[in-house]
């Protein structure tokens, strides 16, 4: 097990498609370990395996004290209506933008014996599950932002002291 390093927006790895999780081998449990580790460090509610340079669709989540992970997630569900809320991203350090997320949200995959899992979420849960599932799809927050919203966090990034 290891934190690893985020990856930061321009790294390709971020805008990739990743790729379905076929088999659970000991590189996978690695991952996963390695995922949940790192999204223990303080202030952070997710990390997808993209975000640590692994293309393979995974994440991990810490919310409200639960700790947790999803091999292949998908979205089977949105509820409510969406809402603009402040949203940051480890890999965008520096930024928050109101974007719009839905309140809450329903996720499945499998976890590492290969049983189904559902996770339901609101609030921060809710927003973490759409964010990391963004991420495997080759997605960011920013994504997500209206036109001139998206311009003007663009704006910003390029003054950003890492950019």
């Amino acid at each position: 097990m290891a934190v690893r390093e985020i990856r930061l927006y321009g790294d390709p790895v971020l805008r990739t498609v990743c790729e379905t999780v076929v088999e659970i081998t000991p590189v996978i449990e690695e991952l996963i370990a390695d995922l949940l580790e790192t999204t223990q460090l303080p202030g952070r509610a997710g990390v997808a395996a993209p975000q640590i340079g692994v293309n393979l669709r995974a994440f991990s989540y810490h919310v409200n004290g639960e700790l947790g992970y999803l091999i292949n997630p998908r979205i089977v569900e949105l509820i409510g209506e969406p809402s603009e809320i402040d949203e940051g991203c480890l890999s965008v350090p520096e930024l928050w933008e109101k974007t719009p997320r839905y309140p809450g949200a329903v996720a499945e995959g499998i976890n590492l014996n290969g049983e189904t899992v559902r996770i339901e979420g609101t609030g921060l849960l809710a927003q973490a599950l759409q964010h990391e599932c963004d991420h495997l799809d080759g997605k960011v927050y920013l994504d997500r932002l209206n036109p001139d919203a998206r311009r003007g966090a663009m704006k910003k990034l390029r003054e950003t002291s890492w950019f």
